[in-house]
């Protein structure tokens, strides 16, 4: 239609057939297919149309008519092509967040004295399964918690999430301390890359290990190269960073068998935040970080879903609603 109009108010001094021509084309991975060759077709109706008003239709008119139906079956078949990828994409991301979700059960709502709640978010970059997990367990010592970040996507994270989880309920089960816990933890990861090929056996884990024993006294934390958890309490935000850093799981042949575990007062109505990069990491379009602490530094009440659904919300507002990577994060409140 504005090639109708241009063509018109020009009286015909400028050949506007390329932009009639382009018509299709840029249809196509925008429209429908039938509204594709409808585009063509009226782009071709139009040409006609300005023929008829500017002169007698001549047999040189041939070429460039039979050019725009030409252009648009071309269009067609780009359209059907481009329809098929994006259905198999869509696909391909509904099955990877089917597998993302087995592999990932959601932990308890409840756990001794915590209330729970998690979220997992995927980044769409791709269809990539993540490497982004949490594990909530009540044990006999307390209850125990666990947030970890594998290197790496796809049937390689799969694996090693696996291997985390099935090793971490097994270690809560049979291990009276938390160091205990993180040695099984690294013990399996060591074992996974012992046995992998390829860029797999350089896989390793950012971690954090959390418990709180039976009297809620104190809560104690094994950080292993991950991002510091927060404290949320009465409008102040804490980061729980550890004393003495630490190898993340995987690496821990390149030190010591030192397991440190830091010690944090956890008040009731107290929540203990904690996420992977894909929070943290988060960019605005100016590339600026997103920092969890300031959005965290007001009142909430003792709800760690409420605190969560905030966090997700601001850092979906910092990155203009599309997160960069994928993202876990885990929130537990202290009750009465």
């Amino acid at each position: 239609m504005s090639a109708f109009v241009l063509d018109l108010s020009i009286a015909g001094s400028v050949n506007v057939f390329p932009v009639l021509a382009a018509a299709p084309g840029v249809a196509a991975p925008i429209l429908s297919l039938l509204g594709t060759i409808a585009t063509g077709v009226a782009a071709n109706i139009a040409g006609l149309a300005l023929v008829h008003l500017e002169r007698e239709p001549a047999r040189d008119d041939l070429v460039p008519f039979t050019s725009l139906i030409v252009l648009t079956v071309v269009a067609a078949v780009f359209n059907v092509l481009l329809t098929r990828d994006r259905r198999q994409l869509r696909t391909s991301r509904e099955v990877a967040a089917a597998v993302q979700r087995a592999v990932l059960p959601d932990p308890p709502r409840r756990a001794g004295r915590l209330a729970v709640a998690s979220r997992y978010e995927v980044a769409h970059e791709e269809a990539a399964i993540g490497g982004d997990l949490f594990a909530v367990h009540e044990t006999p010592h307390g209850v125990r918690i666990l947030l970890a970040d594998v290197r790496g996507k796809g049937l390689q994270a799969v694996r090693t999430v696996n291997a985390l989880l099935g090793a971490f309920r097994e270690a809560c089960d049979h291990r009276p301390d938390l160091p205990g816990v993180v040695r099984q933890l690294e013990t399996r990861m060591q074992t996974g890359t012992a046995q992998a090929t390829g860029s797999e056996a350089e896989s390793f884990a950012t971690a954090v290990v959390a418990e709180l024993p039976p009297d809620s006294s104190t809560l104690c934390v094994a950080n292993r190269g991950h991002a510091a958890s927060l404290l949320v309490h009465n409008g102040k935000v804490s980061p729980l960073e550890p004393a003495t850093p630490s190898l993340p799981l995987g690496l821990g042949a390149l030190g010591d068998d030192d397991v440190p575990v830091d010690r944090f007062d956890l008040p009731v109505g107290a929540t203990l935040v904690l996420f992977t990069d894909g929070i943290n990491e988060a960019r605005d379009a100016d590339g600026v970080f997103f920092d969890p602490a300031v959005v965290l530094s007001r009142p909430f009440p003792p709800d760690p879903d409420a605190v969560l659904d905030a966090l997700l919300a601001a850092v979906l507002r910092h990155t203009g609603g599309k997160l960069q990577d994928d993202a876990a994060l885990l929130a537990v409140t202290l009750t009465e």
